[in-house]
């Protein structure tokens, strides 16, 4: 019973955490497209400060508590290259959130310098890696 609740509790938390990283990029397509000092920049900048600190990031936290915690009851060491895999991967999305945070700070000092399109670009990585750790977990192909 405790394992089950640890594994929905990982499930919420990774869904509130790919909510995060597919809205941002997308609220930095949309800023990228305003005048800097403008009310409407300045209101995408409480969107975006507010999503990554309150959302986004706890959510990363919480999604890796409660995967190591399901890592160390669950996972059968000796046939997880799966998991290693999955490991990289979400490893990776972390990184992702962090450049996240280093564009908001771009944008929060009016210092952005990417283009729509860039960030177009970047609201792809999240949906990429989603799909092949999804795959991995699921599957478990090795």
């Amino acid at each position: 019973m405790f394992l089950a609740y640890i594994k929905a509790f990982h499930i919420i938390a990774v869904i509130a955490w790919m909510a995060g990283v597919l809205y941002l990029p997308r609220l930095f397509v949309y800023h990228t497209a305003t005048k800097p000092g403008s009310a409407q920049s300045e209101t995408f900048k409480v969107m975006e400060r507010r999503l990554l600190r309150y959302i986004t990031t706890p959510a990363m936290v919480a999604a890796w508590i409660f995967g190591l915690i399901l890592a160390f009851y669950v996972v059968d060491w000796s046939a997880a290259g799966w998991f290693h895999a999955k490991l990289v991967l979400v490893v990776i999305l972390s990184g992702f959130t962090g450049f996240l945070g280093k564009w908001l700070k771009d944008f929060a000092a009016d210092r952005n310098t990417r283009s729509q399109r860039f960030y177009r670009i970047a609201n792809e990585v999240p949906t990429l890696l989603m799909i092949v750790i999804v795959i991995l977990a699921v599957v478990k192909p090795f």
